[in-house]
Parts: structure tokens; C-alpha cells; sequence
């Protein structure tokens, strides 16, 4: 007999499909959801980690005849994904929690206790699919690009996707949908959940709540914050640094906004860059927003090995979830960091985000961004 698989079990219509299709093929099944922020004082549902959800994902293994466990989990996600996402926006970066979320969370720490609890395997709702290579198993893009979701999966390694499945690869979303409607799921009508699940509001207001307690329970020093306090205004300025305004505060902004800058010149201008030290915020026109490359950190290589330092490899490299992808050559420091060349322009280099590698559907790896190339590519 097949051994357990333990269904991570969201609430949301994907992971509640996940687990009727392994209960209907008579595999081992056990669900247990995640309970990652106290959501407690809101009525709403469509957060991947609060009560109501994990109720709904309670309810759905019920239906589908599996044992179902909640597991409280809100120190560690707020420890590897919540304070991280803060740090981020406090230093001008722009974040990416899912991918955080994935590899710290839902591939480490929960596989660790599905593990604990006799499960030789965990299955998730994402849109991807691993496949078993020449060299080991592979991570590839989901049969349905729209709803792919490799680029927020791109640090798993080896021993994480030999324990992992993703039943929903080769699916389309209207197809999930059916599947429920069909077993008679009380999530079939369900919508998406929210992209940022611990932020109830808008962005700015988290990140000034959390630093304010940071600083009022003294685990973080003013000094820490470029501007020295909360919800100063930053100065809005062009290349040359010439003053045109003041908008929000800094940390409101990421590369390539466009609309809320605070300022009205009379031509579309749109955000270059983020400097907390100046409490500034550099905008200029849309063709400066193109850049040849970019410097990343941490890179990873899902077989663990990748080129030489010396080396150089071609890939096609995706700057956001839902980038294209453009052709670049990709040259390894040695010491975790990499040089990434365009085969043309870019816009949108965002420090903070990642950077992942694609050859065809295959994800080879990827790194995060630190800051984008100036200078001409070689190419």
C-alpha cells in the first residue's frame, strides 16, 4: 500500500480539489491546514491562514472521508515571511511572501511535521508539476501558463520535490472548478484568495503598524529606519535630483508604479528607484525605466549543482510571476551572487523580487534581485 500523503489544505478551491482527487484514488490521505496569522477579529473569508478558511478546509475533509489536523504555525510565519515582508518595504524593497512562504513554510517546516505525524509525502493546490529527469526530479511550469506558479517555487530542492506532488499540473482552473462542482465540494463557488493573506488593508498601513510595534516593544531602534520615524513624506524627485513634490512615504513605492506618486508634471512618470537614506524617490519617464540586467543574491539551483563560477549558461530568466521572460546570459560569482544579461532591455527591475531561471518549461533555479545593471550587457 501507498504510503500517507498529507494534503496542505488551504480552505481555497485548489487544495480542497487536491484532496478529493488523492481520497477518490483510494490513497492514504490525511489534510492538515496551516494556521499562520490570527485572523480572529475578521469576518472574511479568502485568507489562505485564517480561522474561517481552515474551517472550510475542515468541512471539505470531511466530505471527502480523510482525517483532518490543524497545525499552529503563527510564530514561524511571522519569524521567515511576515517580518522579512516588513524588513523588505522598510529598506525599499519590494517583496515577494509567496515565494517565502513556499520555501520556508509549506516545503520545510511543514513537511517537517507531516513527517512527524507518519506521512512519507506532502501534496499541494499549486499550479506546477515535477517530473523525474536524467539527473533527478525536475520542477516544471504547469500545463496551463495563466495560472502557473513556478515562479514562487523556484527555491525547492531535490529532497523536497521527491517528497512532493502537485495533482493540479496538468489542469486548468475551469477544470479544478468542475471537478469540485461535480464532487459536490462546498468550495466549488469559492473565489481566489487575497494575494498578500496576513494583510487585512492596505500595504503602507501594515508595514507603519508593525514597525510601530516593533519600536514601541523595543525590537527595533529608531535608527533602523531610514527616515527615523513613520510616515514622513518623500521627497519625489527626477534623475538629476531636482525636487518636484512630496508624496507618501518611501516605502509606499516600487520600481515601475506608475499611478499615486504624489506629483503632477504633466507627463507620465513612473518610479526608478527607492532611496530610504535620502527619503527619496527617484521617477522619471518609462524608457528609463529599461534596463540591461541585474545583480542577484542567493542564487539556487534546484539540482543543486549549476555551472561553473567561471561558466556561463543561456536561460530564459522571468523578473515577476507574470513577466514573459527574456533570453540572458547568466554568470555564477562563485559566492552565491550572479550577473544576469538581457538579450534586450527590461523594465522593472525591482530589488527585492526574484529573478528565475526557465530552460523551456523547465525551472532550473533562480536568485533575488539585488539591484539592476547600469552599464551596457555585453550583448
Amino acid at each position: 500500500m501507498a504510503g500517507l500523503t498529507a494534503v496542505a489544505m488551504s480552505g481555497g478551491l485548489d487544495s480542497s480539489v487536491t484532496a478529493w482527487m488523492l481520497a477518490e484514488s483510494g490513497e492514504p490521505t490525511v489534510g492538515l491546514s496551516m494556521l499562520l496569522w490570527d485572523r480572529s477579529t475578521e469576518n472574511a473569508h479568502g485568507r489562505c491562514c485564517g480561522a474561517l478558511d481552515v474551517g472550510d478546509a475542515r468541512r471539505v475533509a470531511n466530505q471527502c472521508g480523510i482525517p483532518h489536523y490543524t497545525l499552529s504555525m503563527e510564530e514561524e510565519f511571522r519569524r521567515h515571511v511576515v517580518d522579512p515582508f516588513v524588513d523588505d518595504y522598510l529598506a525599499g524593497r519590494t517583496p515577494v511572501p509567496c515565494t517565502r512562504c513556499n520555501t520556508w513554510i509549506k516545503f520545510d517546516l511543514f513537511l517537517e511535521k507531516a513527517r512527524a505525524l507518519g506521512a512519507d509525502r506532502i501534496a499541494t493546490g499549486h499550479y506546477a508539476r515535477i517530473l523525474e529527469g536524467p539527473n533527478g526530479f525536475e520542477l516544471h511550469r504547469a500545463r496551463y501558463e495563466d495560472k502557473d506558479q513556478t515562479y514562487y517555487l523556484f527555491e525547492l530542492t531535490q529532497e523536497q520535490l521527491a517528497a512532493a506532488r502537485f495533482p493540479l499540473g496538468d489542469l486548468s482552473k475551469d477544470e479544478v472548478r468542475e471537478l469540485a462542482r461535480a464532487a459536490g465540494l462546498i468550495v466549488a463557488e469559492k473565489g481566489e484568495s487575497m494575494e498578500i493573506c496576513f494583510v487585512a488593508g492596505g500595504i503602507r498601513e501594515f508595514v507603519e503598524e508593525e514597525a510601530q510595534a516593533r519600536l514601541e516593544s523595543g525590537q527595533l531602534d529608531s535608527k533602523q529606519l531610514a527616515t527615523g520615524n513613520l510616515g514622513v513624506g518623500a521627497e519625489v524627485v527626477d534623475q538629476s535630483g531636482a525636487v518636484l513634490g512630496e508624496g507618501d512615504p518611501y516605502y509606499r513605492y516600487t520600481v515601475g508604479q506608475r499611478r499615486g506618486l504624489g506629483v503632477a508634471t504633466g507627463e507620465k512618470l513612473y518610479v526608478l528607484n527607492v532611496l530610504p537614506a535620502e527619503n527619496q524617490v527617484v521617477v522619471g519617464a518609462e524608457e528609463q525605466l529599461l534596463k540591461p540586467g541585474l545583480f542577484g543574491t542567493a542564487l539556487h539551483w534546484i539540482d543543486g549543482i549549476g555551472p561553473a563560477p567561471d561558466s556561463e549558461i543561456e536561460a530564459t530568466v522571468r523578473i515577476r510571476s507574470r513577466h514573459a521572460g527574456v533570453v540572458s546570459k547568466i554568470r555564477p560569482d562563485g559566492n552565491g551572487g550572479v550577473r544576469v544579461e538581457f538579450s534586450r532591455a527590461q523594465r522593472g527591475v525591482a530589488p527585492g523580487q526574484a529573478a528565475v531561471f526557465y530552460d523551456g518549461s523547465r525551472v532550473l533555479g533562480g536568485c533575488w534581485i539585488e539591484r539592476a545593471l547600469e552599464a551596457e550587457s555585453a550583448w
